[in-house]
């Protein structure tokens, strides 16, 4: 999903989106229908991993959870960067990046348009969530660890 698409689902949804000048620290701020996102970061592929995690703080979070010395923050922390993980890089686009024979983790990454960095932490979200691997449609292996994908081939 590109940053333009995410931009998109955002004004869909009544939210603002303004790039402004921020520290490097902050790569982004989600707060009352409004997303700030740093004008600094280089590239739109990192954008638009930044714009899907303030979004799922939109999605999943309320009040303010800037505190992360709060457990309760950390958790909604948490639970918006996987909205944007499984929104960004849901099983079946690994599954098509295998059909369209995209090999290793940065052709798979830039495949479907997110960093390497966002990539290895959704695949670790997904192992902690699954396990090694997981079948998809009963016709998919997925494995986390190494990333990869195997076809089941069964008789009927």
């Amino acid at each position: 999903m590109t940053y333009e698409s995410l931009l998109n689902e955002a004004a869909q949804h009544g939210i603002d989106i303004y790039e402004m000048p921020m520290t490097p620290r902050n790569k982004g701020l989600y707060s009352d229908k409004v997303i700030w996102i740093n004008k600094y970061t280089p590239t739109k592929v990192e954008k638009a991993c930044i714009l899907a995690e303030e979004l799922g703080h939109f999605h999943t979070s309320s009040g303010n959870i800037l505190d992360l010395t709060d457990i309760r923050n950390r958790k909604q922390e948490l639970r918006a960067r996987q909205w944007a993980y499984y929104k960004l890089i849901p099983l079946s686009r690994i599954v098509d990046a295998y059909k369209d024979y995209v090999k290793g983790r940065y052709e798979i990454a830039d495949y479907l348009d997110v960093t390497e960095e966002f990539l290895q932490a959704a695949m670790d979200q997904y192992r902690d969530r699954y396990g090694l691997c997981t079948i998809l449609d009963g016709r998919y292996i997925i494995y986390f660890d190494p990333l990869g994908v195997a076809e089941l081939f069964i008789d009927t």
